[in-house]
């Protein structure tokens, strides 16, 4: 029950492009009747009505977004070339620089043995 002054507003279901289709292509069936396929969708006619004219100018297509596309597949046998995996390369030069409180430093130049430094700073941890 409605109270006084409280005005009901309907929610109008968005139709997808597939379904306006098919509400048009029923409408535009021999001895149809659009006021009669409209209220059959619980639409206004005239809402059909433009669907049948945008339908009728091509324009009421599926969206592109969801249509499935066929793209030309071609199968060619190459032949396998072994290869050998890269050795893993170790950068020639580098630095890292920690500083700590209590003036504590620690600089590793150049090709650092990672378990040497791993050790170095569980020992600092400590």
């Amino acid at each position: 029950m409605e109270a006084p002054g409280v005005l009901v507003r309907q929610v109008r279901k968005r139709r997808s492009t597939a379904e306006k289709r098919l509400i048009v292509e029923q409408a535009l069936e021999p001895g149809a009747s659009v006021a009669r396929v409209a209220r059959a969708h619980g639409l206004n006619a005239n809402v059909v009505f433009n669907w049948r004219r945008l339908y009728s100018e091509g324009k009421l297509t599926v969206e592109t977004a969801h249509a499935m596309k066929l793209l030309p597949v071609s199968i060619e046998e190459r032949e396998v070339v072994e290869s050998r995996p890269e050795e893993a390369v170790t950068p020639s030069c580098g630095s890292i620089h920690i500083e700590l409180p209590g003036d504590v430093r620690i600089s590793v130049e150049g090709n650092a043995d990672p378990a040497a430094i791993r050790a170095v700073l569980e020992a600092l941890r400590a």
